[in-house]
């Protein structure tokens, strides 16, 4: 094997690692959505602020929003556009699949990739300016750091697929 090829393979084991860990994910937001839906309702309402840091809270409840509707709606919009991220990187994975058997060209299977992996990197960047206009960091300090280490993970792994 080459070092090229070598490479290659890496970066298809890289970006199958995100799909499966979104894979994951996404699968429990639909078959459990209960343990996810929680905790951004409490995010987006802003629970634990409230009550843990009522003088802080006051500044900035204008943000909050208590409505369950709205909050549902929101929860099935990330778990699209989680559905859709993961698919992404399936497609990714696939197209680096083909490239390192010679069928699929290597600049396509990496942008294939690349776009996968920004899907994946822009879900927890989302989630991080999301969380930071809720103010999540009173709280919920553990997503928040989840969040953050999932981004520096998709980045990583952009600059990865690109660099080589």
């Amino acid at each position: 094997m080459t070092f090229d090829a070598m490479i290659l393979v890496s970066q298809l084991v890289t970006v199958f690692f995100l799909a499966a860990w979104l894979t994951t994910g996404v699968f429990e937001n639909i078959i459990h959505s209960e343990l996810n839906s929680t905790f951004t309702a409490e995010v987006l309402n802003m629970d634990r602020m409230r009550a843990d840091y009522p003088e802080m809270y006051e500044k900035v409840a204008y943000r909050r929003v208590s409505s369950v509707a709205v909050q549902k709606v929101l929860f099935a919009v990330i778990v699209i556009w989680e559905f859709l991220a993961t698919l992404g990187l399936w497609i990714g994975v696939g197209a680096l699949a083909l490239a390192v058997v010679g069928t699929v060209g290597t600049e396509t299977a990496r942008m294939l990739g690349l776009l996968g992996v920004l899907m994946f990197t822009s879900t927890w960047a989302g989630f991080l300016v999301a969380g930071n206009w809720f103010c999540y960091w009173f709280g919920h300090e553990g997503a928040q750091n989840t969040h953050y280490q999932m981004t520096l993970w998709g980045l990583g792994t952009m600059i990865f697929l690109v660099a080589a």
